[in-house]
């Protein structure tokens, strides 16, 4: 299997810490909560994938979840939505894969840019 270079979501979990991103009036939608349901999923379905293909990274992605949840939505509904887009994610590709095929590792290099690509925008578009 070829290496892959994984993405982190600390500098993600670093500016959603910050506070101000989440809007005074708890009601109003989240900017980017779909961007967090997103990776929220990307994170399901690496956890699952990454483990498929050999990669002993043990609970690296499910960790990395459970920060990006504690951070940004320690409880209530924001938290279970991203929960869930996160067995999602891992459901999805449980279903369908036994073992590591060419698809697979197809999967796991989208995820890996595509999860980047998220943390990077959401980090650029509402950092300070």
């Amino acid at each position: 299997m070829t290496r892959f270079r994984a993405f982190s979501v600390l500098a993600l979990l670093a500016v959603l810490s910050l506070g101000p991103l989440r809007p005074a009036v708890a009601q109003q939608a989240i900017p980017f909560d779909g961007d967090l349901r997103r990776l929220s999923e990307i994170l399901g379905a690496l956890h699952y994938l990454r483990e498929v293909c050999g990669a002993a990274e043990g609970q690296k992605w499910r960790n990395e979840m459970q920060q990006l949840v504690d951070a940004e939505a320690p409880s209530g509904a924001r938290r279970a939505q991203m929960m869930a887009s996160f067995n999602r994610g891992y459901r999805l590709y449980q279903q369908s894969y036994r073992s590591c095929t060419p698809a697979a590792d197809t999967a796991v290099r989208r995820y890996l840019q595509e999860g980047a690509k998220i943390a990077r925008e959401v980090t650029a578009r509402y950092a300070n």
